[in-house]
């Protein structure tokens, strides 16, 4: 039982390991069209509703489902004065805890209110307010979905992971190691 749990958790990292090293390319995409927006704007007086709204829908999509790889690398904020000292049996203790009645209540509810508003904008193919603007505001809506699964599924990693610490048969991970 332990080595196909070992086995779901490991393959819940690797998938949010490469989602987030993908993903997180985008912030230098979003630094390159914000220069090129800029660029546009103040040299050669030409303005692009679709550049600066990409810019938006990148860091929408970037910050949202890089949570995961996020959370896989302990790199979330959290108060860890006491945390960072405490044995791992602790720590273990406090992972399995704070995913069971924080981490999955919270991913649960925003799945379940954001889903009408997501079909809802789905439904009507929803747009920008812009004519000349990105007319895909649905897909961007259905990234909180998106969020909500790749968090509550690394959830179920942390809780693998502290079952393993509780039981001896692993160590814990080092505190926020470099992202990237």
């Amino acid at each position: 039982m332990m080595i196909a749990l070992t086995r779901i958790a490991r393959l819940i990292d690797a998938l949010n390991e490469r989602t987030g090293r993908i993903f997180s390319w985008l912030a230098l995409a979003m630094v390159l069209v914000q220069f090129v927006v800029v660029l546009q704007r103040y040299v050669f007086g030409v303005g692009s509703i679709w550049a600066q709204e990409s810019i938006v829908y990148m860091h929408g999509v970037m910050f949202m489902v890089v949570a995961g790889y996020t959370l896989l690398h302990n790199a979330h904020v959290r108060v860890d004065v006491f945390y960072r000292t405490m044995p791992p049996a602790t720590k273990g203790w406090i992972d399995l805890l704070g995913t069971l009645f924080l981490l999955w209540p919270v991913c649960f509810l925003i799945f379940y209110v954001s889903f009408p508003y997501v079909e809802a904008s789905w439904a009507v193919r929803e747009g920008s307010r812009e004519t000349s603007g990105i007319q895909g505001v649905y897909l961007l809506k259905s990234v909180i979905l998106v969020f909500a699964v790749l968090l509550a599924l690394q959830g179920l990693s942390t809780v693998i992971h502290a079952l393993r610490i509780l039981s001896g048969a692993e160590q814990p991970a080092e505190e926020a190691s470099p992202i990237l």
